[in-house]
C-alpha cells in the first residue's frame, strides 16, 4: 500500500511573515535566474564537447556516449569506468556572510559541505564511487584569508565532508582574483573523480523501464539551489534573514542547513544488492529533474515527502503555487532513485539506516514523457526540462 501523502504545505502552513513588505509574486526569473537563456548555452556546449570525444581513442579509451547530458561524464578505461564532475556552489556564501554580520557566527564549515555535495551528489547518479575531491577557492583578494576563524572553518568542514564520503582531498587552487571576484567575497567550487566498478554498476538509465519504482530521498532544506530566489525574498521580509520561519528557527539559519551528502546511501544500496536503474540529483529545476532521462516514460508520484519549513516558507512568501514551487525547489526531496519495484521498500530501509529518510513515492509507467504529482494535482510535460 502506498504511504499517505503529506499535507500540502502551500495551503496549510501558517503565515509566519504576514507583514512581508510586498505580497507580489517573486519568481526565480525575477531573482535573476533565467533557464531559458542558460539552458541553450548548456546544450550548445554539450554538442561542442561531444566532438572532442574522439581524442580519447588516441589513449586507448572511449567515452560512454550515454553519459552526455547526464550529471557526470563517464569514460571507459577498460576494466572499469571513470566518472568526473565539476560544480560551483553559487551564491549561498552570500547568505553565510550576511548571517556572520548579524550573528557573529561562522557558517563556513556548512558551506564547505554544500560545495562538496554539489559535486558528489551529481557524481553518484551514474553509479560511481567517489574517490578524489579537488577544491577551487577563488577569493576577491588575499585579505579574505585573514579571517582565521572563517578560513579554518572552511578547511575543517571540507575535511569533515571528505571523511563522511570516504574520499581523498587531492588538492586545489586558492587564487586571489581582485577585480574579478568582489572584495571580501569568495567563489567556491569542487571537482570530483570516481570509479564505476564493476562496470555493471553504471546507472545511465539503459535498464529503466515501466514498472520501476521511484524512491525519493529527503533533503535537509534548500541545499544549494534556489539561493538567488531566497536572497531576493530576504530583502522584503520584515526582519530579513532574522525573520522566523518556524518556532526558534530564523530564515538565514534555515537556509544554511548543510546539503545532504548522498554517497553513503548509494554505496550502501550497492552493498545491499539493490540495482539502481537510474538516479537524479534534484537541484536546479526542482522536481522537473525527474524528467532527466531521455526516454519516453510517465513518472507518477503518489507520495509527497514532508516539506522542510524553510521551503514551505519560501514558496508561501514568494507567492508560488505548487507548480512553481516544485518546478523550482527540491521541496523536501533531494535525490531520486529509480529501482526495480520489488526492491523499493528495501531501498527505503537502507537509506533510513544511513540516516536519510526515504519514501517509495511512485512508479514509472509506459506513456508520454511527463511527471504527474498526484497529491498536488501538478503535471510537468516533456518540454518542462530541456538539458540536451
Amino acid at each position: 500500500m502506498p504511504r499517505m501523502p503529506a499535507p500540502d504545505p502551500l495551503s496549510t502552513a501558517s503565515h509566519a511573515a504576514s507583514n512581508t513588505a510586498s505580497n507580489a509574486t517573486l519568481s526565480y526569473e525575477q531573482a535573476g535566474v533565467r533557464y531559458d537563456v542558460i539552458d541553450p548555452l548548456k546544450v550548445a556546449a554539450q554538442r561542442a564537447a561531444a566532438a572532442t570525444a574522439q581524442h580519447l581513442a588516441g589513449h586507448g579509451f572511449a567515452e560512454v556516449a550515454a553519459s552526455r547530458g547526464e550529471s557526470a561524464y563517464v569514460v571507459d578505461v577498460g576494466p572499469f569506468h571513470l566518472a568526473s564532475i565539476v560544480e560551483c556552489l553559487g551564491s549561498k556564501v552570500l547568505v553565510a556572510d550576511a548571517m556572520k554580520a548579524l550573528t557573529g557566527r561562522s557558517y563556513y564549515a556548512c558551506i564547505a559541505q554544500d560545495t562538496i555535495a554539489m559535486a558528489i551528489n551529481d557524481l553518484v547518479t551514474v553509479g560511481a564511487t567517489p574517490l578524489v575531491v579537488q577544491a577551487y577557492w577563488a577569493a576577491g583578494g588575499s585579505e579574505w584569508f585573514e579571517d582565521r576563524e572563517r578560513a579554518e572553518a572552511l578547511v575543517a568542514g571540507w575535511r569533515a565532508a571528505c571523511d563522511h564520503c570516504r574520499v581523498a582531498w587531492g588538492g586545489g587552487e586558492t587564487p586571489a582574483l581582485a577585480g574579478i571576484v568582489e572584495s571580501g567575497r569568495i567563489d567556491l567550487a569542487a571537482s570530483c573523480t570516481g570509479i564505476v566498478q564493476p562496470k555493471e554498476r553504471l546507472s545511465l538509465g539503459e535498464r529503466l523501464g515501466h514498472g520501476d519504482a521511484i524512491v525519493l530521498l529527503a533533503s535537509s532544506g534548500i541545499h544549494a539551489n534556489g539561493l538567488s530566489l531566497a536572497r531576493k525574498l530576504a530583502e522584503r521580509l520584515p526582519r530579513g534573514y532574522l525573520t522566523e520561519v518556524a518556532p526558534g528557527l530564523d530564515y538565514g539559519e534555515a537556509l544554511l542547513a548543510p546539503t545532504t551528502l548522498y554517497s553513503p546511501v548509494t554505496e550502501a544500496l550497492w552493498a545491499a544488492g539493490i540495482r539502481v536503474h537510474y538516479a537524479a540529483n534534484i537541484t536546479g529545476h526542482g522536481w522537473r529533474k525527474l524528467l532527466r532521462h531521455p526516454g519516453r516514460f510517465t513518472y507518477r508520484v503518489h507520495t509527497v515527502p514532508p516539506v522542510p519549513p524553510v521551503l514551505a516558507f519560501i514558496a508561501r512568501e514568494a507567492g508560488h503555487d505548487a507548480t512553481e514551487a516544485y518546478g523550482t525547489l527540491n521541496m523536501g526531496a533531494g535525490f531520486a532513485l529509480f529501482v526495480p519495484a520489488e526492491q523499493a521498500e528495501k531501498a527505503v530501509t537502507v537509506a533510513e539506516r544511513c540516516g536519510v529518510p526515504a519514501w517509495a513515492a511512485g512508479a514509472v509507467e509506459a506513456g508520454p514523457k511527463r511527471l504527474i504529482v498526484e497529491p498536488l494535482g501538478v503535471t510537468f510535460d516533456a518540454d518542462a526540462l530541456s538539458l540536451r
